[in-house]
This record gives structure tokens, C-alpha cells and sequence, in this order.
């Protein structure tokens, strides 16, 4: 079972950047790093708290959240990603998407793509006739991922190390310690330190293609040689595949340390 979220893992965007700027709304990483500083909302929730409570984005309705989806940019490939995962070497995957972003717009993003009873993402309750958001029904977000993923393995009857989590960013760093403990693959897409120091592998590549080449290795056990063969049969070509390990170090000045050469 491959799960995946959304926002700047799927997609290029992040959805509320987008979204403000469909609303004409401006300072929207300043109030969502308000947010994220006094620990009010679960990490990942904050837009979700914004459409509830912010004055200016109480304004947004289920028809904006859809043009937001068809106006997000996906990453290349996704189409052909679900495709290739119906069946790998005997391996059936199942591929789901969870996210905090709205449902609405992941639905929109991704339709024709992903089915809509594979998507996962904050869900609102609408007034009847305003078709303004009067309550939040359940957001994906922190330990409420965990919980999706949780589910989803349970109704498909997946062993836990069969379950694949792939992330970006800060939303994502209590599902993937869940993952790793139970023996699952987690990957992360972004440069994150907080994902890159958890996930297992990390894979940097603007085509949703490349986090089959850790599942390819990790679960299915292949080869570079049978990766590539892989691609190439599906008409890709892996043309640039580097393996790097990174050590990030900051080296500052000593104080009150003895001086160079030995000890005084």
C-alpha cells in the first residue's frame, strides 16, 4: 500500500498559497507561521483553521477550493505512477492520497487521475444555503494521518511492513516514525530536515516516477539493472540516478577553548 500526500509531494504548490492568491488574500506564510509558533493547530492544520476562524478566508466557498485544485501544479507523471503500481512483479499496490489540504481540492487536482475514494483530506461542513464552512468534520493532519494510514491498512489486510508512506515536510513527521517502527518504507521528496532526518529514503526528483525506484528496491527487491529495465519498458529512461549520502554540519567558533596545536 503506497500512500502519499499532497501538497509539494504530488504537487509543485502548496494549496493555500494558491488559494490566496485566487482570494486576493495577502500574508499567508505569515499567519500560517503564527500559527505553527503557538502550537495551536496540529502541524499540517493550519489552512484548515484559517478557513474556520481568518476573517478573510471565511470568504472561501467549495467552488473556490475546486478552482484551486485545477489551478495547482502537479508534478510530472502521477497518471503513469498509478498505472505502473497496479502491478509490479507479482506485487499489487493499492495507492492512496492523505492529506490536510481540502478534499475539494485534491479531488479536483487529481481527477481522472485518482479515484475519489482514494482520497484522504480535511473535510467541511457547508451551511445549506451560504455554502460558507461551518465546522470541520476531520482534518489529516499530525497524529490524525497516522490514524488514515492506520485504517487504510487494517481494511486492506496489509502487513506493516508493506505499507509505504512517502512525505515532504513537517506534517509528516508523526506518520513516518509510525512507519519505521512497524517496519515500513517511508521516503521523503524534499530537502525537509525534519523529514530527511526520519524517513528512510529520501528521493529529490520533479517526477512523481521516482519514488518507484525505492519501492522497487526495498519491497519488490530489485536490482539497478531491473529498475531501469522497468522504466524503460513503460517508455522512461532513468537518466540521471545518483546515490549521495549528505552530512549537513555547521561549524561555528569556540569559546573558551584551548588554542590550536595542543593543550595550554
Amino acid at each position: 500500500m503506497l500512500v502519499s500526500d499532497f501538497d509539494q509531494t504530488l504537487s509543485f504548490n502548496d494549496s493555500g498559497i494558491v488559494l490566496s492568491e485566487l482570494m486576493g488574500i495577502q500574508g499567508f506564510h505569515e499567519r500560517i507561521a503564527g500559527l505553527a509558533a503557538s502550537h495551536l493547530v496540529q502541524q499540517g492544520g493550519e489552512l484548515a483553521y484559517l478557513l474556520l476562524h481568518d476573517p478573510e478566508y471565511r470568504r472561501v466557498r467549495r467552488e473556490h477550493l475546486s478552482e484551486v485544485g485545477k489551478r495547482v501544479r502537479l508534478k510530472n507523471n502521477i497518471r503513469a505512477r498509478s498505472s505502473m503500481l497496479g502491478n509490479l512483479s507479482g506485487h499489487r499496490f493499492w495507492f492512496y492520497v492523505v492529506s490536510a489540504a481540502p478534499r475539494e481540492v485534491i479531488q479536483s487536482a487529481l481527477e481522472g487521475i485518482v479515484p475519489e475514494d482514494h482520497i484522504f483530506g480535511t473535510r467541511f461542513r457547508y451551511h445549506g444555503e451560504t455554502g460558507e464552512i461551518e465546522s470541520i468534520a476531520r482534518v489529516p493532519a499530525g497524529y490524525g494521518k497516522v490514524a488514515v494510514v492506520d485504517e487504510l491498512r487494517a481494511t486492506k489486510s496489509v502487513g506493516h511492513d508493506r505499507v509505504v508512506y512517502v512525505g515532504d515536510g513537517s506534517s509528516d513527521v508523526h506518520v513516518m516514525p509510525h512507519v519505521n517502527r512497524l517496519d515500513g518504507l517511508t521516503i521523503a521528496v524534499s530537502e525537509n530536515k525534519y523529514t530527511t532526518q526520519i524517513a528512510r529514503r529520501t528521493i529529490l526528483s520533479d517526477d512523481a516516477l521516482s519514488v518507484l525506484v525505492p519501492v522497487l528496491e526495498e519491497i519488490v527487491g530489485w536490482n539497478a539493472t531491473q529498475v531501469r529495465a522497468l522504466f524503460e519498458v513503460h517508455g522512461f529512461m532513468l537518466r540521471e540516478w545518483d546515490k549521495v549520502r549528505t552530512d549537513s554540519i555547521t561549524i561555528c567558533p569556540a569559546t573558551n577553548s584551548a588554542p590550536a596545536g595542543g593543550l595550554s
